[in-house]
């Protein structure tokens, strides 16, 4: 098996072979920048660290007076073995199912990759699930057995024990069951793991994922140890400058996206097949992601747009508190000029910053540019983007405020990413050519249609016997509508299922008006509504930070939410927010009409999923009397 595939420094990007039908981009295809993997699966990559590069740091692990420490690509080799063989000697045959359910710990990958070495099948379950949607996903599965973060997780699953017959073995991070493990193995043979990583191939089952489910119940997707090589290995190839960093810093990137969606669990594994430093950060809360960020100075990170836009606002927020919110919207468009300069050169169709926009750069960079970096923890080079569409606005600034966005889309049914922005070749606000060995194809009805290694096998069904196919023809239909340009480029519109039908019989993706809205300071979250609707209207919901700052501003601290949503200044803000969206679209797709919500949406009440992404058909249930209220006459 080829160990490292990012040894070659010479970076050559493949071309996209573009085929048009009656003049329209219709299908994109890149072909595979490494070979596919013959042999082996996901468990032997930290032998095969520790082989061959056994001092190498591959982790570090926060310690209890905040400081990180590394461990080694043997050390880590050598805990990886020893759980395996504590699992072996709880009983554990090739081909079960391991639930893990917590956040993003160091405990979570040692876990995952012990259960590889042990011939096991791991499925992920996110720490916010509910004890029913629990209890459902280890039904589905069929888990043996359950990894917990807490003792309080451990405690609500107890009384479901009795409903969970298959269910033999619950282990808790906090309580030191790992070391438990680790300690069960000590008799059971090395040989015994090297014999179970040995029959393990490239088509073997390796994960079953369950989709975060914005309608119904979720799915669970079949992801085999050759879905993941096919994925990392082509990233981590194209990405280059990320995963070989081309600065002073070695790479090293601090996972904070949780590792029970398919985003971080894809940049966990590439870390360890590149052997770029990881950690890992639990928390989400910002002054602690914050801390974690300073003390980890990772050179790249991962992240949702929510998370950039949150740094973007935050700062503003922040230079308008010192009374230099003009200076800062000027370096905001001094950056966006700098990274639309720098895109037209890398594409040949501009001569790049000139000398003015050099000089404003520098000037801006101690005050404006220096200080968004340092949010991110001061080495941030390069961010890797997905989730959402991110938007030419927010890549555009980044660019020049030098950190290069690779922004990205893909699925759980893709093993993550599926087009990511290739190094030097941006295009702005689109999610960038396919991936390394992938085709992309737009059907008749806009649908986005996937082929390649690193799409899923299918998704798993009890009932059925197992996994059930859910290509057609070698075409996965994702279910999101986009368009490919002239080059290739593809951009995302909205959900087929989301798409709104007016009365007047108009089709509305709202995405773009959405995803806009969202970037403002002042806006959490945007629902736009008008399906069977004579126009299109929205709900929006007040970012928490950003109002706080805003009320400051205007010395309303004092009033109530309830009076807020209806105050005259912030309903003035929050039009000519709705006003700039709608330059985006036509106008019969125009917001005509809006409401503020007193409240927030929630993963708690149901309002999200736990990548952040709406649960539309919730939403528009619960507030369908605010909804209504909209086209009142």
């Amino acid at each position: 098996m080829s160990r490292d595939p990012s040894d070659n420094p010479e970076l050559v990007i493949p071309e996209p072979e573009v085929r048009r039908l009656d003049g329209v981009v219709r299908e994109v295809s890149v072909p595979p920048m490494v070979y596919a993997v013959t042999h082996g699966s996901l468990a032997d990559i930290p032998f095969d660290n520790a082989e061959e590069a056994p001092d190498d740091p591959v982790l570090s692990r926060k310690g209890a007076d905040g400081r990180w420490t590394d461990v080694t690509a043997a050390e880590f080799a050598a805990e990886v073995l020893a759980v395996a063989k504590g699992l072996i000697a709880e009983g554990l045959q090739p081909g079960d199912r391991l639930a893990i359910m917590a956040r993003t710990t160091y405990e979570w990958t040692l876990l995952d990759f012990a259960a590889w070495a042990a011939g096991l099948v791991t499925v992920p379950v996110y720490p916010t699930s509910s004890v029913f949607q629990t209890r459902w996903i280890l039904q589905d599965s069929g888990a043996v057995a359950i990894a917990v973060e807490h003792v309080a997780q451990a405690a609500a699953l107890g009384p479901e024990r009795e409903r969970l017959p298959d269910v033999r073995h619950m282990w808790i991070f906090e309580k030191g069951h790992t070391e438990r493990l680790a300690e069960l193995g000590r008799d059971v043979p090395d040989q015994e793991v090297a014999v179970r990583r040995g029959v393990l191939g490239p088509d073997s089952l390796a994960t079953i994922m369950y989709t975060s489910g914005t309608t119904g119940r979720p799915k669970g997707c079949a992801l085999t140890h050759a879905n993941f090589f096919a994925e990392v290995d082509n990233a981590v190839q194209l990405l280059h400058p990320v995963f070989k960093s081309s600065f002073k810093d070695p790479a090293s990137t601090l996972l904070y996206l949780p590792l029970s969606h398919v985003f971080g669990r894809m940049v966990a594994i590439a870390c360890m097949r590149a052997r770029v430093r990881l950690g890992h950060a639990p928390s989400i809360r910002t002054e602690e992601l914050l801390a974690d960020l300073a003390g980890f100075s990772p050179t790249f990170l991962l992240a949702i747009p929510y998370v950039l836009e949150k740094v973007y606002n935050t700062g503003r927020a922040t230079a308008e508190k010192m009374g230099r919110a003009a200076s800062f919207d000027r370096a905001a468009r001094v950056a966006r000029g700098y990274g639309e300069a720098l895109e037209a050169q890398q594409h040949g169709t501009g001569p790049g910053p000139g000398t003015k926009l050099k000089a404003a750069r520098a000037l801006y960079d101690p005050l404006v540019y220096r200080r968004i970096r340092g949010a991110l923890g001061g080495k941030v080079r390069q961010v890797v983007c997905g989730g959402s569409p991110l938007g030419r606005r927010l890549a555009s600034f980044y660019a020049g405020a030098g950190i290069q966005v690779f922004e990205g889309y893909g699925l759980t049914e893709s093993t993550a990413a599926t087009t990511l922005t290739y190094p030097h070749r941006p295009r702005l606000g689109t999610v960038g050519w396919p991936l390394p060995g992938t085709r992309v194809r737009i059907a008749q009805d806009g649908e986005i249609l996937l082929s390649g290694e690193h799409v899923f096998r299918g998704y798993w069904d009890p009932q059925a016997g197992g996994v059930v196919p859910a290509d057609q023809e070698g075409w996965f239909a994702t279910g999101d509508i986009g368009e490919l340009d002239d080059d290739g480029y593809l951009t995302i519109t909205g959900r087929k299922k989301d798409i709104l039908v007016t009365t007047s019989g108009k089709n509305v993706a709202p995405a773009p008006l959405e995803d806009w809205l969202r970037a403002h300071p002042l806006i959490n979250q945007c629902v736009v509504v008008g399906d069977n609707r004579p126009y299109v209207a929205a709900l929006l919901t007040l970012d928490a930070e950003g109002m706080a700052h805003w009320c400051r501003m205007t010395a309303k601290s004092d009033v109530p939410v309830a009076t807020l949503v209806t105050d005259p200044d912030l309903l003035a803000v929050l039009q000519r927010a709705v006003d700039d969206a709608n330059r985006l679209v036509s106008r019969a797709e125009s917001i005509r009409r809006f409401t503020v919500l007193p409240l927030n949406f929630t993963e708690t009440a149901g309002h999200l999923t736990p990548t952040m992404k709406l649960r539309r058909a919730v939403v528009t249930r619960e507030f369908a009397r605010e909804i209504d209220e909209l086209y009142a006459e």
